[in-house]
């Protein structure tokens, strides 16, 4: 390098020194600015990456489910083409709705009456002993929050019963668990005796006992 100026030459390499001092810093500078713009292109790459992933990733995983929810409906449709229902009546499948038709529908006030085995005609006991048969016959009335039960024990082979009760139940939660509450309220179609210190009034909640032939015996 040659520097055309006059002058000693001391002032000629003092010159030269601080010229190159001034392109060192310069360089150095333009290595910093470049290191700090790459690092900002690689943050930005890897933060780009990152979002590209995750959006891959949630993508993959909707599809999982739509795929998994196909393969088990495709699953039960071939299983469901398998099955052969068995009836009395006549099976029709149209729209997705099972439908029974010809079978025997049982009436909407229709008695109960029990059979045979729920009476247990048959029942001994081991010493062969004499077996007297009792049954009996719940009546139940809504009434507030409970209801009214009135019950019609009968001897067998009898048309009348023999006794009749009627009291009020109703449950109630309590921190200890389900409490039921059960309160006499008649007896042979005759109002029992009102307590002293109840605010319930026997005579209004009899009223709504049925008794076996509609009125007091």
């Amino acid at each position: 390098m040659s520097i055309h100026t006059e002058g000693t030459h001391e002032n000629i390499v003092l010159a030269q020194h601080v010229n190159g001092r001034l392109r060192a810093e310069a360089r150095m500078h333009f290595a910093r600015a470049f290191l700090l713009r790459a690092i900002g292109a690689g943050a930005f790459s890897a933060l780009a990456g990152i979002g590209i992933g995750a959006a891959c990733y949630g993508y993959a995983y909707m599809n999982q489910f739509d795929s998994a929810a196909e393969k088990i409906a495709s699953a039960m449709q071939a299983a469901l083409a398998d099955v052969t229902l068995k009836t009395k009546g006549e099976v029709t499948l149209t729209d997705n709705t099972l439908k029974l038709e010809g079978l025997p529908t049982q009436k909407a006030n229709a008695v109960p009456t029990p059979t045979k085995a729920q009476l247990g005609t048959d029942a001994a006991p081991a010493s062969q002993a004499p077996v007297n048969t009792t049954f009996t016959v719940f009546k139940q009335v809504p009434y507030l929050d409970g209801q009214i039960v009135t019950g019609w024990n009968f001897k067998a082979n009898e048309e009348r019963p023999f006794q009749q009760y009627c009291y009020f139940s109703r449950r109630s939660n309590e921190t200890k668990g389900q409490v039921e509450i059960k309160i006499d309220l008649a007896m042979d179609g005759k109002t029992l005796p009102q307590p002293q210190k109840s605010d319930v009034n026997l005579g209004i909640l009899a009223s709504n006992c049925v008794w076996h032939d509609g009125k007091t015996l």
